[in-house]
């Protein structure tokens, strides 16, 4: 009998509640500062910027968050996502060890955005919001924020980053055909984007500029909000059904992970996976390896440090207690663009410094490596940012074959490439190039911070 390739949920096992991992923390996150007063937040100081439910999920100590009814009814237009078991590509690389992904580029924008997108499309909805402001690095967290605003008839202003406005131009299509407004980031349409351009006039933008822009809207329009796709608790908190999915899934398998995996800008993919099987780990004493992966030329979890910083490049967000590279770190112009970002969400640093996850950082290369033969053995060709889970999940099964070992092996394949072929021309004719950021970069950009040391 054939072994199962694909396991399938119905929807009525689409999750009832979010699930919030700091009720089960050994160790919970510093708060926030203002970034004036440096003192600790509190939601007066986020009104401006976020409606007041998603601010009580920022900060609420409640193990599991009702999921509301007409957003989970929305969910069902995409969800649940399937979950594979990857045979091929285990056959390709003769490996022992088992491999699965659950696969998130089901969603209308083609990857898992929308898990956060129609909720704080939802919430801003409730409270009479008219428009919402973001920003977007790769186009696939303005692709989702903007399907989930027309969904609920709110206006979309995105400032996308301008090395991905100018090399990704069908995400920019996808917006606009959702009814988005987007720019290419940093503008002359704030005051964020000129200070940027005055010092750079050829800046390619970076997700913190895009931020500050973004951020710089909504606090000087009354009806206007701002809306951020990873980083935030409430954010990370969203994309756990992601993990609760599969781990009904990985039971139908009759299996369970030894690692899980998944590529990491921000935390809301990592989050989303890797959560639920870590409450298991935190409660349950289920010990399971969760490996988060950035690419090796904004390396913030595996060579950056862990203190106060700025969201953002200007420095108009409160700060978070986070690994980082200096919100002035400029990124070099990889094609996952969604990994970007100087820093890492509080909750995701917290559990790093606790030793209760890991990361790894793998270079351009060796992601598109694994990506071609990922497509060439299971046939989705996954995003550049998905490559990077790809890649991990090859290391983990190469490693375990060395060490004359089976590991049952889980990741995310947060989207799919299908708007970054560019990427893939570059690879196959060798045009690809590698950007490992140097130490004295890195020093260079820490030296610049004055923010509060942890």
């Amino acid at each position: 009998m054939p072994q199962q390739r694909k396991f399938t949920l119905k929807e009525s096992d689409i999750p009832t509640h979010w699930y919030n991992i700091m009720a089960d923390m050994p160790n919970k996150p510093l708060p926030p500062l203002h970034p004036g007063t440096k003192q600790p937040v509190g939601p007066e100081d986020l009104a401006p910027l976020f409606p007041m439910e998603l601010i009580k999920q920022e900060v609420t100590s409640e193990k599991w968050v009702e999921i509301p009814e007409e957003v989970r009814r929305l969910y069902s237009i995409w969800r649940p996502t399937p979950l594979y078991r990857a045979l091929e590509l285990e056959k390709a690389l003769g490996t022992k060890s088992k491999i699965y992904y659950k696969y998130e580029g089901v969603s209308p924008a083609g990857s898992h955005k929308p898990n956060t997108a129609v909720p704080q499309a939802y919430y801003n909805m409730k409270e009479g919001i008219k428009k919402i402001a973001t920003e977007t690095g790769a186009g696939q967290w303005g692709s989702a924020l903007s399907f989930a605003c027309k969904l609920f008839n709110i206006e979309c202003e995105v400032f996308m980053v301008k090395v991905s406005y100018e090399g990704k131009p069908y995400r920019k299509i996808m917006m606009n055909t959702w009814g988005a407004t987007v720019h290419a980031s940093p503008s002359n349409l704030t005051n964020a984007g000129r200070t940027i351009l005055e010092k750079d006039p050829n800046s390619p933008g970076s997700l913190g500029i895009a931020i500050s822009e973004a951020v710089e809207v909504a606090a000087t329009h009354d009806d206007t909000k701002y809306s951020l796709g990873s980083v935030l608790n409430h954010v990370l908190m969203h994309q756990t059904i992601i993990g609760q999915e599969a781990l009904k899934q990985m039971e139908i398998a009759g299996d369970y992970p030894d690692i899980v995996i998944a590529p990491f800008g921000g935390g809301s993919n990592f989050a989303g996976i890797a959560f639920p099987f870590l409450e298991n780990k935190l409660t349950g004493g289920k010990n399971i390896r969760a490996i988060a992966v950035e690419p090796t030329s904004c390396p913030k979890l595996t060579r950056g440090v862990f203190r106060y910083d700025f969201g953002d490049t200007v420095g108009m967000t409160p700060l978070i207690p986070m690994y980082t590279l200096g919100h002035n770190f400029i990124p070099s112009p990889i094609h996952a663009g969604g990994l970007r970002y100087h820093g890492a969400g509080a909750i995701v640093s917290q559990l790093l410094k606790d030793k209760i996850i890991e990361a790894d950082a793998i270079n351009q290369t060796e992601c598109f490596d694994a990506g071609i033969l990922f497509a060439q053995t299971e046939g989705i060709i996954a995003a550049p940012e998905a490559t990077h889970a790809i890649a991990e999940a090859v290391r983990q099964a190469r490693q375990a074959d060395e060490e004359g070992v089976s590991k049952t092996i889980l990741f995310n394949l947060c989207g799919h490439g299908h708007f970054d072929l560019s990427a893939y021309e570059q690879y196959l004719e060798g045009k690809l190039v590698n950007f490992e950021v140097t130490q004295e970069e890195i020093n260079e950009s820490l030296a610049e911070l004055n923010t509060p040391v942890i």
